[in-house]
């Protein structure tokens, strides 16, 4: 979700003119269908017969379709676009092909076309760290090892591959946040600091794996990394200062400080998992909604135009879905807590927030064809 390349960008005859657009797109039906069977999952009610095969496939596979055939297909083809090699187009390519496989109901062969994503993922951040070795493209590179862990887990159905698919999209974004913090002051003992986490993190979803006792100590461990990383990103993310900022600065600066607070709350839900509480959906979704999908919203505006190369207009309503997406998720989780209906509503909710995000970025590239001679986009840190 790094909008700035770790590579001159190479893309010739190949690339975003004949790849992307397909990719993205079936990225973009993923989204869809994960949302349709995740809202299937939260409804309180009995769920009726004869629904059709794609949305009992989004209720069976949302998880994959959400971490694995959305955001792992988006940050695939955003490395893809960093190397700028024809061959790193492989990982989101097979990433899109195993999301259009599980939606069709071949779980095996989806399955299998994940693992190979993955396989393909790691190989072009190991790429990276040969070109480029630093700090937080080693992180990349791990995070990509984690998505592959939990595919292969995923395909042997062999413990649970969530903390995994988890791990790879957290240490996806504080390798980015770290990146980011590179020169600032003490950035030896910030690298330092954050290789525990990771440690603690990668603990966990191991542990989490294991039977039994193990597996619960796993669960809480992941839970205290996760907690150790929220406290990271709030001490050392340059988001504590560009939030005093205007314009996009301030607007992503935003939705990165909002997903570090619902990244705590996600930590504090996996360990009352771990603990025997009923907090499944805190542990779950204040982590793949309130900092995954924050994180997204953040990045959204500079990574679309990245991407595909449709500029934006920024402007005032890209806070209204932000707004609505973390009211929406607290009533979820707060007051859905011990009430099936809120939480319901609550999760209807969430898919508007995602609904008007794109419908403001659909406006925003409506703006900015209607008067490309208006302000620019404004620079990020």
């Amino acid at each position: 979700m790094d909008a700035r390349p770790h590579e001159r960008p190479r893309q010739g005859r190949h690339g975003l003119v004949s790849v992307a657009p397909a990719v993205l797109a079936v990225a973009a039906v993923s989204l869809v269908v994960a949302v349709c069977g995740g809202l299937l999952r939260a409804c309180p009610a009995t769920v009726p017969p004869g629904l059709p095969a794609w949305l009992v496939a989004g209720a069976s596979s949302h998880a994959a379709l959400m971490i694995c055939g959305f955001l792992g297909t988006i940050v695939a083809t955003e490395r893809a676009v960093a190397v700028g090699r024809a061959w790193a187009w492989l990982a989101p390519a097979t990433s899109a092909l195993a999301a259009a496989l599980l939606i069709a109901g071949d779980a095996g062969h989806g399955r299998l076309a994940l693992l190979l994503a993955a396989v393909a993922f790691l190989g072009v951040n190991l790429h990276i760290v040969r070109r480029q070795p630093a700090m937080h493209t080693a992180l990349l590179a791990i995070a990509a090892g984690a998505w592959l862990v939990g595919d292969a887990l995923f395909l042997a159905d062999a413990g649970t591959p969530l903390p995994w698919w988890f791990a790879f999209l957290v240490l996806t974004v504080a390798a980015e946040r770290l990146e980011m913090t590179r020169l600032r002051r003490h950035a030896r003992g910030k690298r330092l600091q954050l290789a525990g986490v990771v440690g603690v993190l990668l603990a966990g979803a191991t542990g989490a794996s294991l039977p039994g006792r193990g597996g619960v100590i796993g669960i809480a461990l992941f839970g205290a990394g996760l907690l150790l990383l929220s406290t990271w990103l709030f001490a050392h993310d340059i988001a504590t200062r560009t939030i005093r900022t205007t314009g996009l600065s301030r607007y992503m600066a935003a939705c990165l400080l909002l997903g570090h607070g619902w990244l705590a709350v996600s930590g504090i839900g996996w360990i009352g998992l771990a603990a025997g509480r009923p907090w499944r959906d805190m542990a779950l979704h204040a982590l793949g909604l309130g900092f995954v999908v924050s994180m997204m919203m953040a990045h959204a505006p500079v990574i679309l135009p990245a991407l595909t190369r449709v500029r934006l207009r920024f402007g005032s309503p890209f806070y209204v879905p932000v707004a609505l997406l973390h009211a929406s998720l607290a009533m979820r989780l707060l007051l859905g807590m011990d009430d099936p209906l809120q939480r319901g509503v609550g999760a209807l909710l969430n898919a508007v927030a995602l609904l008007v995000f794109i419908a403001t970025m659909a406006g925003a590239a409506l703006a900015w064809r209607l008067d490309p001679t208006g302000p620019a986009r404004p620079e990020v840190d």
